[in-house]
């Protein structure tokens, strides 16, 4: 491999020729060899955004020069169209600060621009990260990617599952079904209303994750190092949101307080706390989903599944959950990214949070995860989910807990005579009442209709 020699303030370093990383990314990169979890590309995305908005703010308040600012926007643009994406190696086990990932994007918007143009226009440090320090963009580039992907995938996937829910909640509204609690037969309900009450949970789900994300929008460019916005031109906070908002589509404001954007992450923890919840209810759901569909002969089998692949390597005609296997996975992983987010955001030690990184990491995890596994359950399961008809009936006019529409007219106890009559000899409800004498047979079917149950 051949290199090139770069300097920086610790002296030379040599850089793999054909990449436009600097010294500090090189150092980063042979001083860390922890893991192999690299900063995620949506991290890298904002940061593109984040130094083509700094710039165009620069320029706009007249501390950059328009061929500085169209060298910037060069380099951001190619790293926006994905030209660069093998410049950016730095694992997120690295600094707390982010320091050196906002290092390897100054350096690699600086040596692009410079390289191409055959002519050295941008320094890294005082023109690529005019009216910066690492500080205050890195924890800008973790709101920026956290509201894009919560806008864009998380969300989207979120309010399809909804409208799926839905369709089957419709489809299936007059179907007559045993419900269970404590895994134990009761009383009857329809397999729609069943669904609706996983629609509605989503739904409420859905409203608390649109109201947690709006802090996201406040972002810390302009408090630099520790919040005081030393080296910042006057209105560059409000100008650089203002042109963060153009470049994305989405409507960014400057922090209030920026001593609070650099040194709190409470807002990660707020509403990662909101996917958390939905994860817990996306585990109900397909939990749900898998126990009815379970058997098909030996089990619930009230549900009928789509067969997407082979279930088992030994056992022929075998069709599993996999589906709910893969969202229940995702659920759990996003439980412990929870705790780790909750524990890392409390290590803001006076002026700077130090985990940064791995907070962006996690939170960025669980809305990728979440959004495909959502996608990919609505799409391969529960798009193609069926009702047995026939075990929903036999289960149905099985059930023991009927009984208790028998209450009003025979009595508790001696309602519960005869389920333990029906239970103990193997009968139905309608034997064990004529058997004990409480009721007419004609009187009974009058009583016990299922479908006025529910």
């Amino acid at each position: 491999m051949d290199y090139r020699i770069e300097h920086d303030s610790m002296g030379e370093i040599a850089v793999p020729a054909d990449k436009y990383w600097g010294s500090q990314t090189e150092r980063s990169f042979e001083n860390f060899p922890i893991g192999y979890e690299k900063m995620p590309k949506e991290i890298i995305e904002a940061f593109a955004y984040v130094k083509k908005a700094a710039a165009m703010a620069n320029y706009e308040l007249g501390t950059l020069d328009d061929k500085k600012l169209e060298a910037i926007t060069l380099s951001t643009d190619a790293i926006l169209e994905g030209v660069l994406d093998d410049n950016f190696p730095l694992v997120v086990w690295q600094t707390g600060s982010g320091t050196q990932s906002n290092m390897n994007m100054n350096e690699v918007i600086a040596n692009y621009a410079n390289f191409t143009n055959d002519e050295k226009i941008l320094h890294p440090n005082d023109d690529v990260n005019k009216s910066q320090s690492s500080n205050d963009t890195f924890p800008t580039a973790m709101n920026v990617a956290a509201y894009k992907i919560l806008m864009e995938n998380t969300i989207p996937a979120l309010k399809e599952f909804i409208l799926e829910l839905e369709r089957k909640e419709n489809n299936f509204l007059k179907i007559v079904k045993t419900g269970r609690t404590h895994l134990q037969d009761a009383v009857p309900l329809t397999l729609g209303q069943e669904i609706g009450g996983w629609k509605h949970t989503l739904e409420n789900n859905l409203k608390r994750l649109e109201c947690a994300i709006d802090d996201l929008r406040y972002l810390a460019l302009g408090g630099t190092a520790v919040g005081t916005g030393l080296n910042a031109p006057e209105g560059f906070s409000e100008t650089v949101a203002k042109k963060m908002s153009e470049l994305t589509g989405f409507e960014f404001e400057t922090s209030e307080n920026k001593f609070t954007s650099l040194s709190f992450k409470s807002e990660f923890s707020y509403v990662h706390g909101a996917m958390a919840s939905l994860a817990s209810d996306l585990m109900k759901i397909a939990n749900d989903i898998r126990w009815l569909a379970s058997g098909p002969r030996c089990g619930i089998g009230e549900l009928i599944i789509p067969a997407n692949e082979p279930g088992s390597s030994i056992m022929p005609g075998k069709v599993n959950p996999t589906q709910a296997e893969a969202l229940t996975m995702v659920c759990v992983q996003v439980m412990g990214n929870e705790t780790a987010i909750n524990i890392a955001a409390s290590q803001g030690n006076f002026q700077l949070n130090v985990f940064m990184p791995l907070i962006a990491y996690n939170f960025l995890q669980s809305a990728k995860l979440l959004g495909d596994a959502m996608n990919s359950f609505r799409e391969r399961c529960l798009s193609g989910l069926e009702p047995n008809y026939e075990v929903i009936d036999y289960n149905m006019k099985r059930s023991l807990m009927l009984v208790t529409s028998l209450n009003p007219y025979i009595g508790y106890d001696k309602a519960a005579e005869v389920a333990k009559l029906a239970h103990k000899e193997d009968i139905s409800l309608k034997e064990a009442v004529l058997k004990l004498g409480y009721l007419t047979k004609e009187e009974f079917d009058k009583i016990v209709v299922p479908e006025k149950l529910v």
